[in-house]
């Protein structure tokens, strides 16, 4: 599979129906501390995206505002962004390779 479909697979899992229920706090905090936790995986390998420190922002923005279910969507999206750029990194690592000239 291309790098790019699995990202854009990744990022669609990202994004789910409607849940039943409204997210609780709890349910920000989890989002938030896996989101977190990949985010520094990412920035160790030196390989963290803009897009999921903003993302991480935005959770945090509307938790502190209450607004939890908008607060673990934005959580969720920042741990799919953050596990994309390090499936980026591990893959580059080694993709380099193929293209050296023989």
């Amino acid at each position: 599979m291309k790098r790019t479909g699995f990202l854009a697979i990744l990022l669609a899992s990202a994004i789910t129906m409607p849940s039943a229920r409204a997210a609780t706090e709890a349910d920000y905090k989890a989002a938030y501390a896996a989101a977190d936790a990949a985010s520094k995986e990412a920035a160790g390998m030196r390989n963290q995206w803009t897009v999921t420190v903003s993302a991480l922002a935005a959770a945090k923005k509307a938790a502190d505002g209450g607004d939890f279910d908008r607060a673990t969507a934005a959580a969720k999206e920042a741990e799919a962004l953050a596990k994309a750029s390090i499936y980026q990194a591990t893959s580059e690592k080694e993709a380099w390779k193929a293209m050296e000239i023989r």
